[in-house]
């Protein structure tokens, strides 16, 4: 008697193989998502491909590591989703994936093919238009509509999302297309090289001679530079003109936290805004120049601005300039060139022009009885003098407003944290100081959701992170609000073991929000919440748990990132932000 379930057949290669088929020709090792019932022909593939899966509880939260793991990698990382639900719960991740140019490659499924175009046939999770609801969010979108297109498809969705600037894309494959025997060979190779996306030379020359020739440079470093990996060519930059290097929120762990001419990333600071303003100078790389980046707008370049930027769109977008449309990386690394070249023609020129004899061709040496030589008015600043001289003034205003508690609780959680370990922020009020003070150590060694600014961002990316190199601890930062979006994947972070180590900031509430209403309103509204005992509950899952205190925070986050596995560390505190100051511009 055969043993054998009556329905099992052979299996006969279907769109579901192509599509993971086409996946691992392009390079992918992992792909992210939740299964659904139209998507069940790509993921029944996923088991006789090496892909390893990792399978979140919500399709957000997917997206959220998805995208981390983009960031992590400067790869692309796939997310596989189903129709309806499940796809429209991916948009805020993209969203977020977009804001930071994460290259995120969302496959979702279809209904069958006959109900495609709107004719309302009643299938089940059917849309009207699917992809128009992706259209405004991602780079591109792609629909398949026969089993021979899926491996072209996925190779140009893959170029797409990986052309500079990085960024998310949505393919949408119908059921019955997933589902289809198929006649066609494996695929074992595709090709899906980007175009190198480099500066006009005429531009470079232009902008290596504004520089070379300002009396007071200033760089600008966004978060361009750091996926387009670029920190070698703007620290050559920066040393050879001497210029003071500012990093937006996006893009700290561009320039060494502790060099000489690091301004560091205190955006939200007048006293900042203001030498950014001065500057004859100032090149904006990687950057548009957005609200979080410009002080909220408030910034007024008041000399020339040479802009790199990679997206087109944001190219002189918020503020006039030469507009330079090319990859960080291309770029930063012509300019040095460019930069050194007019240097050495300088000194050249400098070296074979009329000499200055001084008073020896007017009559000779000065005897002892002769006038002294009046002395010359003392000159400006070095750069590196006026780094400091910022540098303290920033320092001196946080230090007027009594946030000694918030100062200890990041320097905690920057002594706790190992230097080659990775932080992901959620949008809390301690997040909002890591934008401004946090040291990342490394580059590429912070994440956050500042570019879209979705809560629940932090722990699910932190579980994208440790995907990517389980051999590092990584850790995760929310407040109670948001950690709620996103306790559903402890279960995840237990499954696959996974080393993040969760910090939860618990104030009872929406904290910012909080502070922003009340500061507009004079009373909050709707901001208080009813929380869960999160050790308790996260013992629930089987991850280890500890209630902490301002003064033994080092002490609890440097042990629970020491240990293997995942962990969850809970900080009752109720923070408070800076003053900001662009009310006051």
């Amino acid at each position: 008697m055969s043993t054998t379930h009556p329905t099992a057949t052979r299996h006969r290669r279907n769109g579901g193989d192509l599509v993971v088929e086409s996946l691992a020709a392009l390079g992918a090792g992992t792909v992210f998502g939740l299964p659904g019932q139209h998507a069940l022909g790509v993921f029944d593939a996923l088991r006789r491909s090496a892909l390893r899966y990792v399978g979140l509880r919500v399709e957000n939260n997917a997206g959220f590591a998805a995208d981390a793991y983009a960031r992590a990698t400067h790869g692309v990382a796939p997310l596989l989703v189903s129709t309806g639900p499940g796809a429209l719960m991916t948009l805020a991740a993209l969203q977020e994936a977009a804001a930071g140019s994460a290259a995120v490659l969302a496959i979702g499924s279809q209904v069958p093919l006959a109900g495609i175009g709107g004719g309302r046939h009643g299938y089940l999770h059917e849309l009207a238009d699917q992809s128009a609801s992706f259209r405004g969010v991602v780079k591109s979108v792609h629909t398949v509509r026969t089993a021979s297109q899926i491996p072209s498809a996925v190779a140009a969705a893959w170029e797409s999302a990986l052309s500079a600037p990085h960024g998310p894309v949505w393919l949408e494959i119908p059921q019955d297309v997933l589902l289809a025997e198929v006649d066609i060979p494996p695929v074992t190779q595709l090709d899906a090289t980007p175009r190198e996306l480099l500066p006009r030379p005429e531009l470079i020359a232009a902008a290596a001679s504004r520089l070379t020739r300002a009396r007071r440079p200033v760089i600008l470093a966004g978060g361009g530079v750091v996926r387009a990996g670029a920190e070698a060519e703007l620290l050559a930059l920066a040393e050879q003109l001497r210029a003071p290097v500012a990093t937006t929120f996006g893009g700290k762990g561009a320039f060494p936290w502790e060099h000489p001419l690091s301004l560091r990333s205190w955006m939200e600071d007048r006293h900042t805004t203001t030498f950014l303003e001065d500057a004859d100078t100032l090149l904006v790389v990687g950057s548009g120049l957005g609200e979080l980046s410009s002080n909220y707008h408030t910034f007024r370049p008041l000399g020339q601005v040479v802009q790199i930027e990679a997206d087109l769109g944001k190219l002189e977008s918020n503020h006039a300039g030469l507009g330079i449309h090319a990859d960080a990386r291309a770029a930063l690394a012509a300019l040095v060139k460019a930069v050194g070249e007019d240097n050495e023609a300088m000194a050249a020129r400098a070296d074979h022009g009329p000499r200055d004899t001084g008073s020896a061709e007017k009559g000779g040496a000065v005897g002892p009885d002769d006038p002294a030589p009046a002395t010359d008015p003392p000159g400006p600043p070095t750069p590196e003098a006026a780094v400091s001289a910022l540098l303290a003034r920033v320092h001196d205003r946080i230090a007027g407003q009594q946030l000694d508690l918030e100062q200890r609780i990041l320097a905690s959680v920057r002594d706790a944290l190992p230097d080659g370990a990775v932080s992901c922020w959620d949008m809390t009020i301690l997040a909002y100081w890591a934008w401004s003070a946090f040291d990342p150590r490394r580059t590429n060694a912070l994440h956050s959701a500042q570019g879209a600014g979705g809560l629940g961002y932090g722990y699910p990316a932190a579980l994208g992170v440790a995907v990517a190199d389980p051999a590092r601890p990584v850790l995760a930062v929310s407040g109670d609000g948001g950690a709620m979006y996103s306790i559903a994947e402890l279960a995840t972070a237990r499954q696959y073991d996974l080393p993040v180590t969760w910090l939860i900031v618990d104030d009872g509430g929406y904290g910012i929000l909080r502070e922003y209403m009340t500061d507009a309103f004079g009373a909050a509204t709707a901001t208080e919440l009813t929380r869960p005992d999160f050790v308790a509950l996260a013992a629930s899952f089987g991850v280890p748990a500890v209630r902490t205190s301002p003064e033994r925070l080092r002490t609890d986050l440097a042990a629970a990132l020491a240990a293997p596995g995942p962990s969850v560390v809970v900080l009752p505190a109720r923070l408070r932000m800076f003053a900001p100051t662009h009310l006051d511009a």
